[in-house]
């Protein structure tokens, strides 16, 4: 059985990507890893405050090994950490890690490049399926999750707090991915296959921000529903 870590985002695909893995006996997964704003301490991009982090990896039944990012660190200080990060996971003697990329090429071959160089196997279980029925099997087997970031440039502060229903997929614009791949929304996850239990939380208030686009002058808007401990 191999020693595997999970690359935990707290949402949809990584939720069913780990259900598949937890199916499959050659691979045994007792880390999830996730990277938090340390400005913030939320993670990133999903903006999910690190104490819900901490009890969804713990409704779920696998410790959370958490990587502090500065709040917008550059590409060297990205993979400073990273590598560092990685370091510490080969000594634990990892062979294996997973991630729920589904069509990113250029996003899976940075994955594997830098975790080849540490003789670690990426897994991507969700690898070039189709995503309209990606979310359809992630809400039939009972996972539920609520959009907890969507872009501003297809999105309004409406659809952050929504429930992931068949009904709200099936009236997505016709340019965004049913599973928001190309980052256009991030969900969280907080019942399901993989839980013990769900994680209680309620809806706080929604907040828009804007960061630097990668190659580029300009910047781009997100709307962040918050979630609160209960």
């Amino acid at each position: 059985m191999y020693k595997t870590y999970f690359n935990w985002s707290t949402g949809k695909d990584s939720s069913l990507a780990l259900y598949y893995l937890l199916q499959d006996n050659s691979y045994s997964i007792d880390t999830l890893v996730t990277t938090v704003n340390s400005h913030y301490n939320r993670v990133s991009m999903h903006g999910l405050h690190i104490s819900l982090l901490q009890k969804q990896a713990k409704a779920i039944g696998i410790p959370i090994q958490i990587i502090e990012l500065p709040e917008q660190p550059t590409m060297e200080e990205y993979e400073t950490i990273m590598h560092n990060a990685l370091d510490r996971l080969k000594a634990k003697h990892y062979t294996h890690c997973v991630f729920g990329d589904i069509f990113l090429e250029d996003l899976k071959t940075y994955r594997e490049q830098h975790l080849n160089k540490q003789n670690i196997k990426a897994l991507f279980p969700l690898w070039k399926q189709d995503t309209v029925t990606l979310i359809n099997t992630f809400i039939d087997l009972g996972f539920k999750a609520i959009v907890v970031c969507a872009n501003a440039n297809y999105f309004s502060e409406n659809f952050v707090g929504k429930t992931i229903t068949k009904e709200l997929i099936s009236n997505l614009p016709e340019d965004v991915d049913p599973c928001g791949e190309n980052g256009e929304f991030h969900t969280f996850c907080y019942d399901g296959p993989i839980f013990k239990h769900p994680v209680p939380f309620t809806i706080g208030e929604k907040i828009y921000r804007e960061y630097n686009t990668p190659n580029d002058d300009s910047k781009t808007g997100f709307w962040f529903c918050d979630l609160l401990e209960t």
